[in-house]
């Protein structure tokens, strides 16, 4: 079965649409909608339920993506609402575990660090988004990220309470982020490549 990319036909030609009222950005936005319902569930204490929300949080994200290519719905605003519902979701996640107690420091600094690097780089280069495309290793990483912060808060359910799931999920968390910044370092470079190629007048081909 095809993971990345899963959705994907060779029958049809994919156009860009203009509008907002697809699909997968409906699923976007459901998407938004569930961060602040997950922290408040945290907050609460209510864990297990917090775990759930956490999957389907998480599982929104290979969703839409999958509709979007399955339904030929990809569209301009999908493009960057998508990748701004990763990041502020993801944020929020990883500060509620580490004000709450339930993960390290180390997991705010190793994913907002990098990625706030990113936007003032975009940012000072690109005035907006550098739209890159979303590398095999990023994808790997928002993997192992989406599998390790619910497998960590589900080691914090009464019921399910494990010394070895806890490991499991920190291990899994640990390969997330060295990966994130390894991919923050790859993108920060292509987007350094692509500036200098726009400002020489060239044609960037990714």
């Amino acid at each position: 079965m095809k993971i990345i990319g899963a959705g994907g036909r060779d029958d049809i030609e994919y156009r860009e649409l203009a509008t907002f009222w697809t699909i997968p950005n409906l699923i976007t936005v459901l998407r938004f909608g569930l961060v602040p319902v997950f922290l408040w569930l945290v907050i609460a204490d209510h864990y297990a339920w917090a775990t759930a929300v956490l999957v389907l949080l998480g599982s929104t994200d290979w969703i839409d993506g999958y509709v979007a290519r399955r339904l030929n719905q990809i569209s301009t605003v999908g493009k960057w609402l998508d990748p701004v519902a990763d990041r502020l979701a993801l944020f929020a996640v990883v500060i509620i575990f580490v004000v709450d107690g339930i993960a390290p420091a180390w997991l705010v600094y190793s994913i907002m660090v990098p990625d706030l690097v990113l936007i003032i780089n975009a940012l000072v280069l690109f005035h907006g988004s550098p739209n890159l495309p979303v590398s095999n290793l990023g994808k790997i990483r928002t993997a192992l990220l989406l599998v390790g912060t619910p497998l960590l808060l589900l080691s914090q359910v009464e019921a399910a309470q494990s010394a070895t799931v806890e490991a499991v999920a920190t291990i899994i968390l640990g390969i997330g982020c060295l990966l994130h910044i390894v991919a923050a370092v790859l993108y920060f470079r292509q987007a350094q490549r692509k500036a200098r190629v726009l400002k020489a007048g060239g044609t960037w081909s990714g």
